[in-house]
């Protein structure tokens, strides 16, 4: 979408009822519409900005990480934020883009819990003005211009690259037990339907079973133990839609008496410091990173927008894998 459709939202608040102030920056505003597309903008906002900030909840170490890379880069930035923890509820975190929208923030920062669900809401921000960023995951509309951009990772490449490393080094075959992510959720689906696909060009892996764990440790190991009730030992890998579910499971196998790593593969997508020693110590086979530290694209992006100036409308995070061939040097790297 085209960022200048947004007049940036402190222009709108500080209008008064004097016709003259009304009428100068309705003209102002008319002026930079008409700005052709190479038209020079300022590099960065003339001070600094307030950003809201709905964040999904903090279920994993990876969301506290993003969380704390939103923080500590607002600071730096000298950028006010305002954030809520919508606690893995859609309603809270509209309820905060809501009260976001009363504060009359500059931008707000939406990271979704599910795809679906966020027009009305959207639309009430794009009549006050206030543009909307897309973060983590991406919200299903039929307006794309209810947002300015998605800044996040490309969830259907991890799971392809999960799928293609079982293809490799499990010898394209393997019974599956698959613990996904929270119902609904884009990473949940993206990481699912991804490794579905590219499974089928092994025909000797085959998911047998698929559990939701809600990206939670604890509901994960819950999950685990369900599964040896009903399977066994007769399966052979454990794919889990993020660490913190992988460590889960890891736990009920451990306490079960089975070799993660060694009687059982365990593969995962995050890249957390915990998930990548565990892959150094064995006790993990893979791990596909998805980086959680976008705060310093989506400010960019923020202050772009504000500034009148173009963002592109997806960028993705750079994620790679971790195995035993690079997670041992890998694992002092890792800030999170």
């Amino acid at each position: 979408m085209n960022p200048m459709s947004y007049l940036p939202g402190k222009f709108v608040r500080i209008i008064h009822s004097g016709a003259l102030l009304f009428g100068a920056l309705l003209a102002g505003y008319s002026n930079l519409s008409a700005q052709p597309a190479s038209a020079p903008a300022s590099s960065t906002p003339t001070k600094a900005i307030t950003v809201g900030f709905a964040q999904t909840g903090a279920e994993s170490d990876w969301r506290m990480a993003n969380t704390k890379s939103m923080q500590d880069e607002a600071k730096k930035r000298g950028i006010t934020l305002q954030f809520s923890d919508g606690q893995g509820k859609q309603e809270n975190q509209i309820a905060a883009v809501r009260n976001f929208i009363a504060q009359g923030v500059d931008v707000i920062v939406i990271a979704p819990v599910v795809e679906t669900g966020w027009q009305p809401v959207l639309r009430e921000a794009k009549a006050a003005n206030i543009p909307v960023i897309d973060s983590d995951r991406q919200m299903t509309v039929t307006d794309p211009s209810l947002y300015a951009c998605f800044i996040g990772s490309d969830f259907k490449t991890e799971g392809k690259m999960v799928a293609n490393w079982l293809g490799a080094h499990a010898n394209g075959k393997g019974r599956i037990l698959e613990i996904s992510g929270t119902p609904g959720s884009a990473p949940a689906i993206d990481r699912h339907q991804a490794f579905v696909d590219t499974i089928a060009k092994y025909p000797g892996l085959t998911i047998i079973d698929s559990q939701s764990g809600d990206f939670r440790r604890v509901n994960a190991k819950e999950v685990m133990e369900a599964f040896l009730k009903k399977y066994g030992h007769n399966f052979d890998i454990v794919y889990a839609h993020n660490d913190d579910m992988a460590l889960g499971a890891l736990q009920a196998l451990q306490e079960a008496g089975i070799q993660p790593g060694k009687d059982v593969m365990v593969v995962s997508i995050d890249g957390t410091k915990e998930a990548v020693q565990a892959v150094a110590d064995g006790k993990m086979n893979c791990v596909v990173e998805c980086n959680p530290l976008t705060a310093p694209l989506i400010y960019d992006a923020a202050e772009k927008i504000v500034a009148g100036q173009p963002v592109a409308a997806v960028t993705y995070n750079k994620d790679q894998l971790f195995d035993s061939t690079n997670a041992a040097a890998a694992v002092s790297t890792r800030q999170y």
